[in-house]
């Protein structure tokens, strides 16, 4: 890994390290901790970013640790009230968490200021047919999911 190289030295250790984007990648493949460690030098590098910290909850979120998660989806929104991946991460946690009437107010947040690109589009319909479901507007048999979206 990069940030032991960086830790302990090595060839290349001279290079600038980009742990945000290590972190992405360790995410994506599944490598919670790890990513969690990149991110955690990452932030180090960019004290309080509010996009670093929102890898940071998800990290958290994917290793079961939902209360630092939701610290921290907090902590974003205390930085960038508008922040939509925070809204849409605390949104699902608290829906979890059995927190409903919350999680309703934080989908409603990240819908009223979704992101635009086109990988976000799944996530805007999951959170709109979540947000009908939790208002009633849908079948009482279709089960609430806090899924794996977070």
């Amino acid at each position: 890994m990069t940030w032991w190289k960086k830790l302990f030295g090595g060839p290349g250790d001279s290079e600038r390290v980009d742990y945000y984007q290590e972190g992405l990648v360790l995410l994506r493949e599944g490598k919670f901790h790890e990513a969690l460690t990149s991110f955690r030098l990452a932030l180090k590098e960019s004290p309080g970013d509010p996009v670093v910290l929102q890898q940071i909850a998800i990290a958290y979120t994917r290793i079961g640790m939902t209360e630092e998660a939701t610290k921290t989806y907090r902590h974003v929104l205390q930085k960038d009230p508008g922040a939509p991946g925070a809204h849409y991460g605390l949104a699902y946690l608290l829906l979890h968490g059995g927190r409903e009437s919350e999680a309703a107010t934080h989908l409603e947040a990240f819908l009223d200021n979704a992101p635009v690109e086109a990988e976000a589009g799944e996530h805007i319909l999951h959170a709109r047919s979540t947000l009908a479901r939790l208002r009633g507007d849908v079948e009482a048999d279709t089960p609430l999911s806090s899924d794996d979206h977070v």
